[in-house]
């Protein structure tokens, strides 16, 4: 049940309708089923294709290319809807890429591919839904993506970063990635990679280029991937990519070469207000779980939650999240008005307030549940591990308070 404490910020028409339609389309898909996918590892794929089929895929697709044509504010609500109705945050991560990955394809691709691809992203045929970026050797500091000046292959003992050569009509990729997301439930790749060499750049953020890979071409190609275990988002899973001369057409580059890491930038607080939505939707079903069992727990003559030790943690959990949910929301009503630093600087406040509610609020709820907060049949302990990884991705939570301290604070760069 949804309960009316969600309720604490006002909606446009458009964003009512995309809740009561997430909501609808959620109600089919109980906690059972979310239970399952993470116990068992499974990708969620019968949700995934009930959303496609209604086209919300498409939900950042311009209508020319029969998309929805809907923008960052309805997609907050979209997010959190999902990880608010049992999904916690794998449900809006298994479809995460899907849609976001549409947007730099619509914003720099050239026309051909555009009309190609975009109506079949928009009709659920094609998916864009994995995003490689990070590699073993770069972690955050994503332009020190590494690349090799030979139009040899290295050996897979010396693969460590990612390169693209032009060669002829073709790119010819060699490298590594790393927690890269939905691969295997994926037709495409978003690949980003160097092709020009960092030491002959004036920028280190210069030479980067993104280029959709074909993923069903590049399987025994050239292409390797391996999954990886993990403890959090069982569903959603994650891989490490090996490249070893991968050819790509050079018509998939998107936008101009070498100038991949700014596209990224472009559209990343926008994509960064959206995590920070599903981190609230995440805490908001914890908090609803540890709510319902204060209610019906009863111990020593009555219900738990009458004892102020219960009570204060899930009021505490509330306030921050009601606070971080009237950030977001600010945010994505106004982020087009907004110059960059001042839109970055909300995007990251929002994200970070997002994943510490979504903590403080799972880990209110398996307190609340006492020894059956481990419990999977009570849903909280997976909750609990979700939440712990929002601190993480797709950013640590220092990486948000650098950008602030330096970008808004003017304090001095520290990295």
């Amino acid at each position: 049940m949804t309960q009316d404490w969600r309720d604490s910020v006002e909606l446009t028409q458009q964003q009512s309708l995309v809740r009561r339609s997430i909501r609808d389309l959620c109600a089919d898909f109980g906690d059972e089923y979310w239970r399952e996918r993470d116990r068992t590892a499974t990708y969620p794929t019968e949700f995934v294709d009930a959303l496609a089929e209604d086209g919300w895929l498409g939900m950042l697709v311009p209508e020319e290319y029969g998309g929805v044509g809907m923008s960052t504010s309805e997609a907050v609500v979209m997010m959190e809807e999902i990880a608010a109705s049992g999904g916690g945050f794998a449900g809006p991560q298994s479809i995460h890429g899907g849609i976001y990955n549409s947007v730099p394809i619509v914003k720099y691709a050239d026309e051909e591919l555009k009309e190609d691809l975009l109506p079949r992203v928009a009709d659920g045929d094609a998916r864009i839904q994995a995003f490689g970026l990070t590699e073993p050797n770069a972690g955050s500091d994503s332009t020190a993506m590494e690349t090799s000046a030979e139009r040899e292959a290295p050996r897979a003992s010396d693969r460590s970063g990612t390169a693209a050569e032009r060669d002829g009509d073709e790119y010819v990729v060699n490298g590594e990635k790393v927690w890269i997301s939905r691969v295997e439930d994926s037709d495409y790749l978003l690949l980003m990679a160097r092709t020009t060499p960092r030491e002959e750049v004036e920028k280190r953020t210069r030479g980067i280029s993104m280029i959709l890979v074909d993923l069903e071409d590049a399987y025994g190609n050239g292409l390797e991937i391996e999954k990886i275990p993990k403890t959090a988002s069982r569903a959603v899973h994650s891989y490490q990519l090996y490249f070893d001369d991968l050819r790509v057409p050079a018509r998939n580059l998107i936008g101009e070469e070498g100038r991949g890491f700014y596209q990224v930038l472009d559209g990343l607080n926008e994509e960064r207000l959206v995590i920070a939505a599903e981190c609230l939707g995440l805490g908001e079903v914890a908090l609803e779980r540890g709510i319902e069992y204060a209610n019906e727990r009863e111990v020593f003559g009555g219900p738990i939650g009458a004892n102020q030790a219960v009570q204060h943690p899930l009021a505490e959990a509330y306030a921050d999240l009601l606070a971080a949910k009237k950030v977001i929301y600010s945010a994505a009503d106004r982020l087009d008005d907004l110059e960059r630093t001042e839109a970055g600087a909300e995007a990251n406040v929002a994200k970070y307030l997002a994943a510490e509610a979504a903590f403080e609020a799972a880990d209110a709820a398996v307190q609340t549940h006492g020894g059956f907060g481990v419990a999977r049949e009570y849903d909280v302990e997976r909750y609990f591990r979700e939440a712990r990884l929002t601190r993480l991705v797709p950013v640590t939570q220092q990486l948000a308070l650098n950008y602030l301290g330096e970008r808004v604070l003017d304090l001095p760069r520290s990295y």
